[in-house]
């Protein structure tokens, strides 16, 4: 891979080559790749969507809007810190083709504000749902009907991938989606593969899945402009992650690690002495005990070790990925960069602890299983009367159903699979609260 290729500034549907060196520097397309996603309705529902804590009352836990901001601007550091090394290791970026230390910036920024955009609602225990529909719920039966790709793509329902639809998908009004520039797209993907076949090699970009067969075209495209190594076999469409997908990876496991860990502790599920236990590790060079012990408030004390914290560990990343930056344009560094951090024993001791203390909490283990019951009624109830409708069968009670989302989902698109398809990005795309409003309608209950 050469960065010339991979900073492509290219959109669906362009005719002539963007050139950096052409741009306007008030408005530049990577920049404007960050807008677009921040404006659109798809990011805005992420308010109501849960990141840890399903439904929470408090002031202080965060969504997956406040997470992806969060992450965007760790996104944004990295990028532009990574880039000012980049620009010294190969100047002709630079002084030949005009791109600057914070294009990688706003590349990285862009992404990372968009990673969690085609998330469904509940969490990651969301995404089960809709899968456990298809694998031993009603979604079963048409198992026959379906390639084994397509209906993969349904049992494993992927956030990721439903991200890429949102970003890419055409509509009347909006063709090429967002219309996105393909450097952003692909630093987006974090899994440059199809469902199919499940987990290949340990290579972290085999971990998930990145892309439905229902954009199958737009991803091949994508590739071929990036110059992305191929690295399925036969048929199978797998490809090298694109370098900057790194960045965006290691802002996600920054945030997480430590503002879920935040969380726990302002919560009371994680006791405040373990938040110098466990960061003191990371932050023992730059903590000024001083000041440290002149705040007095457990939530002051948290958030400043969590800032020295996320300091450290894009310091971190960003020495990772230079030194493997020429395997990683070969395709041949296959971990993520905190996996190769010095510090990945105590980042390991701080998720362990999340997990046990707020992942497995009862609270999060209550709202998942109310989750999984609403998902499915949804489901089961948009599924059939599409169906129906679709078949000519019907009835009163389906054709209801059918306005009370019409518009979202196209009634008569003829193939099955891109009807279930539809169908399971709609629920997706409903905040936390919006399904369970529908839910109650469909069950009848008290609004």
């Amino acid at each position: 891979m050469n960065w010339e290729q991979l900073l492509s500034l290219k959109r669906f549907g362009d005719t002539n080559k963007r050139l950096r060196k052409e741009q306007d520097e008030t408005r530049l397309g990577f920049e404007v790749d960050y807008d677009r996603v921040i404006f659109s309705s798809e990011f805005r529902s992420l308010q109501d969507k849960t990141q840890v804590i399903p439904l929470s009352q408090t002031d202080f836990v965060h969504t997956r809007l406040t997470h992806s901001l969060e992450v965007s601007v760790v996104g944004r550091t990295l990028g532009r810190k990574a880039g000012q090394r980049l620009i010294e290791k190969y100047p002709h970026l630079q002084t030949v083709h005009g791109y600057q230390p914070n294009d990688f910036g706003a590349i990285v920024a862009a992404a990372a504000l968009a990673h969690d955009i085609g998330n469904p609602p509940f969490g990651h225990s969301g995404e089960k749902a809709i899968g456990e529909f298809f694998k031993t719920g009603d979604g079963h039966m048409y198992k026959s009907e379906l390639t084994e790709k397509e209906y993969q793509d349904l049992c494993d329902f992927e956030g990721n991938a439903n991200g890429l639809k949102i970003l890419t998908e055409s509509r009347v009004g909006r063709e090429g989606g967002l219309r996105l520039s393909y450097a952003t797209l692909g630093a987006f993907m974090k899994y440059p593969k199809e469902s199919l076949p499940k987990k290949p090699t340990k290579h972290i970009a085999d971990k998930k899945y990145g892309f439905f067969q229902s954009e199958k075209k737009a991803f091949e495209d994508l590739v071929e402009e990036l110059g992305l190594i191929k690295r399925g076999q036969n048929n199978d469409l797998s490809y090298s992650r694109h370098p900057l997908a790194f960045l965006v990876e290691a802002a996600d496991d920054i945030c997480y690690t430590i503002i879920d860990f935040e969380d726990g502790i302002n919560l009371g599920l994680i006791p405040e002495e373990f938040a110098l236990e466990y960061l003191i590790n990371l932050v023992r060079d730059s903590i000024q005990t001083k000041k440290y012990h002149q705040l007095k408030t457990t939530q002051d004390r948290v958030s400043y070790l969590r800032a020295l914290a996320i300091n450290t560990l894009i310091n971190e990343a960003v020495d990772v990925f230079m030194e493997n930056e020429a395997k990683i344009l070969k395709d041949s560094f296959g971990m993520a960069l905190l996996d190769k951090s010095k510090y990945e024993a105590q980042i390991n001791d701080i998720i362990s602890i999340s997990v046990n203390n707020i992942y497995l909490s009862k609270e999060v283990v209550d709202k998942e299983i109310m989750g999984y019951r609403v998902i499915n009624t949804l489901l089961q109830t948009y599924v059939g009367a599409i169906n129906k409708a679709f078949s000519g069968t019907a009835s009163n009670y389906d054709k209801l159903i059918l306005k009370s989302i019409a518009g979202k989902v196209d009634v008569n698109e003829e193939s099955l699979y891109k009807r279930l398809l539809n169908v399971c990005s709609y629920v997706a795309s409903l905040s936390d609260s919006q399904a369970i409003l529908n839910y109650k309608k469909i069950e009848g209950l008290n609004i």
